[in-house]
């Protein structure tokens, strides 16, 4: 008897219909769908086509103003606009590079604020705010930002955003955060508010204080928490603190304060 012999893949899909050939290449990771374009010409205008890596920029950066391709667009910027025509792929890993550079920009910030391991709220704010002026994906976030090897509070920062810009769902926002073997980290919030008044007396500032893992702010199990770093420090809250607790690589002691003028 003979051995079956293996199936040659390049044949079977020059065989098929356009529109299957481009939704099973469509479903492949980047990696497999650059190594498949290597095998043959065929491979290579299908898997280097436009449409296929307009279709995975709009997956990866949902949030990006992209307009269609058949459209023009008179901005320069590359992070908020679509590519020229027949240029997605090279858009694509540009985007890929340049978020990675920011992710280490926004870390290397986040240090260079705390040289006396504290840190203001308005520069957290202000980390926060960058990734969601560069539209990070949910899958930069992972890859940049969610390191067991960084302080927990860049994990922080990029929970914060997934939350509140991404609207991940709890479930698998749990699972990324369990696979990247950070769901245990915590940190400690501490904040003060603005005493209450009481018969024409204010009563002393109130202080509370929660330790809380990445995994219950990932499920809103403490949403009192979670409002807390979402609000900042405004209307009767007077101060935030946050510091990181155990687990971490780094001394780092995040203090974010902020004072009502």
């Amino acid at each position: 008897m003979c051995k079956d012999k293996q199936l040659d893949p390049v044949p079977v899909l020059a065989s098929l219909p356009q529109d299957v050939t481009f939704k099973i290449t469509s479903l492949l990771q980047v990696r497999d769908l650059c190594a498949l374009g290597c095998c043959s010409r065929f491979c290579r205008d299908l898997c280097f086509s436009d449409c296929i890596w307009e279709s995975l920029v709009r997956t990866r950066w949902p949030l990006l103003a992209l307009a269609p391709s058949s459209s023009s667009s008179s901005s320069s910027s590359t992070s908020a606009t679509s590519p020229n025509p027949k240029k997605w792929r090279k858009f694509y890993f540009e985007r890929h590079v340049e978020l990675g550079l920011r992710a280490r920009t926004v870390e290397m910030f986040l240090k260079a604020c705390s040289p006396s391991e504290s840190l203001e709220v308005g520069d957290y704010l202000k980390a926060v705010d960058t990734l969601v002026g560069l539209r990070f994906g949910f899958e930069d976030i992972q890859r940049y930002l969610f390191n067991p090897k960084m302080n927990v509070l860049i994990n922080l920062v990029g929970l914060h955003y997934c939350l509140s810009s991404l609207g991940i769902r709890g479930e698998n926002l749990l699972e990324v955060l369990r696979t990247c073997e950070i769901s245990d980290r915590r940190v400690v919030v501490k904040w003060w508010k603005l005493g209450r008044w009481l018969h024409g007396y204010r009563m002393r500032d109130e202080f509370h204080s929660r330790w809380v893992s990445l995994a219950d702010l990932a499920t809103q199990d403490d949403g009192n928490v979670l409002g807390v770093l979402r609000r900042g420090t405004i209307h009767e809250v007077l101060r935030v603190q946050i510091s990181a607790v155990g687990h971490t690589t780094t001394s780092w002691s995040y203090q974010l304060t902020h004072r009502l003028q």
